[in-house]
């Protein structure tokens, strides 16, 4: 971990502290870490109960081939285990909403597809893998909110007849290029760059960090990620409680 020489001595919150009271140009990037703490599990979190339940891996399922050749065992497993109606946001969502609000934040660039970043209040989303609110007709576009799909038993269909896919990216799925490349821009800009509860090792997504240029590179995760010993600054530990430690006087 690299410091600059003028803040030696200097604890690794209060320097996250006074380099997010000196910006006006954050960026964060986030992962699932984010979510864990509102109570949403990393659905690659698999346990004897998933076995019971399941006879394929979470990858497997929730993969462009699969939805389309098993959607019935596609939606078992994604409306029982990518869907989370009563989670609320969390210190890290509010805290990142507020500092938007105060001018300071320009975008969260998030792998979450839960909606947790807009309900706290963020406007500026940039969501890398979609979104569980959105979900489209196959066949004619309509569109469909997330409360009309869990309305619907097994797998949802239009009144057109077309099977309704969520807005959300598989494996073998790629990634929308026109939010990829403002992420890009968003980065390249970025005087502090804030990554979050995230390991890193999705790709393409977590090659985004690579554009990011400047000097004040923050990771906070509770394990190692690849990007430690590029940063200039890591906090270890869980994410809203680090937030939330920002906002105190």
């Amino acid at each position: 971990m690299k410091k600059f020489k003028e803040n030696e001595g200097m604890g690794e919150l209060e320097q996250l502290k006074k380099w997010v009271e000196e910006s006006d140009n954050i960026v964060f990037f986030g992962g699932a870490g984010v979510s864990t703490e509102s109570g949403i599990p990393d659905f690659r979190s698999v346990d004897g109960l998933y076995n019971q339940k399941y006879n394929y891996p979470p990858e497997t399922i929730i993969s462009h081939s699969f939805y389309k050749r098993n959607p019935e065992e596609f939606y078992r497993f994604y409306k029982d285990r990518m869907l989370f109606t009563e989670a609320k946001p969390n210190d890290a969502h509010l805290v990142l909403a507020e500092l938007e609000k105060q001018g300071k934040l320009r975008a969260v660039i998030t792998q979450n597809i839960d909606g947790l970043h807009q309900a706290a209040g963020s406007k500026e989303v940039l969501e890398l893998h979609g979104s569980v609110h959105r979900n489209y007709c196959t066949h004619c576009g309509k569109f469909y909110s997330l409360d009309e799909i869990l309305a619907m038993d097994g797998v949802p269909y239009c009144e057109c007849g077309g099977m309704i896919k969520p807005d959300v990216v598989l494996y073998e799925e790629g990634l929308d290029q026109g939010i990829l490349q403002k992420s890009v821009n968003y980065i390249r800009q970025a005087d502090l760059m804030i990554i979050g509860g995230t390991s890193l090792v999705v790709y393409p997504a977590a090659g985004l960090v690579d554009y990011y240029k400047g000097n004040k590179l923050v990771v906070i995760n509770k394990s190692v990620t690849p990007m430690d010993s590029k940063a200039d600054l890591v906090v270890t530990g869980k994410i809203g409680e680090i937030f939330s430690w920002l906002c105190m006087e």
